[in-house]
């Protein structure tokens, strides 16, 4: 299975994010891309490669205009305003409130961000359009029918961000705009699997009102579980989109034996879908050591979720998203895509 990745992603570093009441080192780091690369060739498991580059179209079939703009210049507003460090915002839009983006910098940081963990560092841009290409270059070889499956080796990752606000460490939504792609390539339904330990709440919302692409997720119970407001299993999609979108929360402490009941429940209704193509958001987040998650599942269960994913037979675009145990996340990664690449 071939990889896409940039080295790009490594001037997103350094800030800090808010955590239990203190601020701490940000625990989605440029090591967590070292450790993964480093097993992928221990295991041989097939050529690294760098990115094409692409435009900003298939960001914008995803993601508001207004957004991106603010993406690309959110340093350099940071900085003419006085700012050092890394930018973080302090106020948010809340109810009742306009959705505005004013002209101070700290405005727009709380109308574009949900949370503080979208920090901004001089290299964050340049990391951020990075990731979508490695994300858009890897789809573009499943799609061309160049390779069955591809891996996107993502930094940042994507799943939380939704059209016009990031969050979760997440600026753009790289498999949004892979799905978009797909489709807008020629595939009339595709379906995106998330397994990340949190709830992909930018997919969902991106997708929730259409019936074209397939949401399902498997994620830790939001009545317990960031990010609380989007993920529970009456959430099944709207008017074009009703029963297009489908969230299996599991409460903390969930081990194997519910996890993969879930994963099945998951793949089945894919299978159902008859989609063209997955796409794969993929966290091992579930470890049983991850220090943000709760759920217990050990390195041989992420060979079986592979394995599981292989059984649809559908063209398939993995794309990385969590997974902040870095010491294992090389291991996990690499045994889910191992595991597809054997029972494929």
């Amino acid at each position: 299975m071939k990889t896409i990745y940039s080295d790009d992603h490594r001037g997103h570093d350094g800030a800090k994010e808010f955590h239990l009441g203190q601020m701490v080192p940000i625990f989605e780091m440029p090591r967590r891309m070292d450790m993964i690369l480093e097993r992928l060739r221990a295991t041989d498991l097939g050529p690294i490669e760098a990115p094409a580059r692409f435009g900003d179209g298939p960001i914008l079939a995803v993601h508001a205009a207004d957004y991106l703009d603010f993406l690309k210049q959110a340093w350099d507003l940071w900085v003419a305003e006085g700012g050092n460090d890394f930018a973080l915002p302090y106020t948010f839009v809340g109810h009742g409130m306009r959705h505005k983006a004013p002209r101070s910098v700290h405005g727009r940081l709380g109308r574009y961000a949900f949370d503080l963990a979208v920090p901004f560092v001089a290299g964050t841009w340049q990391a951020v359009r990075s990731s979508v290409d490695v994300a858009l270059t890897a789809q573009k070889l499943v799609a061309d029918g160049a390779a069955r499956a591809a891996f996107a080796l993502c930094r940042p990752p994507g799943h939380h961000a939704m059209a016009d606000m990031g969050g979760g460490y997440c600026y753009l939504n790289n498999a949004a705009i892979a799905a978009q792609a797909f489709r807008d390539q020629g595939a009339v339904r595709v379906a995106v699997l998330d397994v990340d330990y949190h709830h992909g709440n930018g997919t969902q919302s991106i997708f929730y009102h259409r019936c074209d692409i397939l949401v399902v997720s498997l994620h830790g119970d939001p009545e317990q579980e960031y990010p609380y407001y989007l993920g529970y299993a009456d959430e099944t999609g709207a008017q074009e989109g009703a029963g297009c979108n489908m969230n299996l929360p599991m409460p903390w402490g969930t081990g194997w034996e519910a996890y993969g009941e879930a994963l099945i429940a998951g793949v089945s209704r894919i299978a159902n879908f008859r989609a063209d193509a997955l796409v794969v958001s993929l966290g091992v987040d579930t470890f049983k050591e991850d220090p943000i998650s709760h759920f217990r599942l050990d390195n041989e269960h992420y060979s079986r979720i592979g394995e599981q994913i292989a059984g649809l037979g559908l063209p398939s675009l993995f794309v990385m998203e969590g997974g902040y145990a870095v010491e294992d996340i090389g291991i996990n990664t690499a045994n889910v895509l191992s595991g597809f690449e054997q029972a494929a």
